[in-house]
């Protein structure tokens, strides 16, 4: 059964940096996909940011030139490189795997934009 445990989360000042993280575990191989999606209200969530085994990445249009998705060379851990925070991105920020077909989630992490 495949785990997905982030961190990084937290208060930063509008303008501020933040690098989240997504280790995941319980899989002998990496996963086909991975993502950061984002919940503002309930039940409504964005994608933020994917990247595939192969490497390939896309943004959402409000991130673009701001937050970078990479991983590990294992592809075990997701990383979301977040600069210049704006009020806008506080949101819970979840890890979100696909291994074959079968979806995976985090738990979600907070972070909070503000002065």
């Amino acid at each position: 059964q495949v785990q997905l445990v982030e961190s990084g989360g937290g208060l930063v000042q509008p303008g501020g940096a933040m690098r989240l993280s997504c280790t995941a575990s319980g899989s002998s191989v990496s996963a086909t996909a991975m993502s950061w999606f984002r919940h503002v209200v309930e039940n409504q969530r964005e994608l933020v940011a994917m990247i595939t085994r192969d490497g390939n990445t896309n943004y959402a249009d409000s991130v673009k030139g701001r937050f970078a998705i990479s991983t590990d060379n294992a592809g075990n851990t997701l990383y979301l490189q977040m600069n210049n925070l704006k009020p806008e991105d506080t949101a819970i920020y979840t890890c979100y795997a696909l291994y074959g077909l079968e979806p995976y989630w985090g738990q979600g992490t907070q972070v909070t934009v503000s002065s």
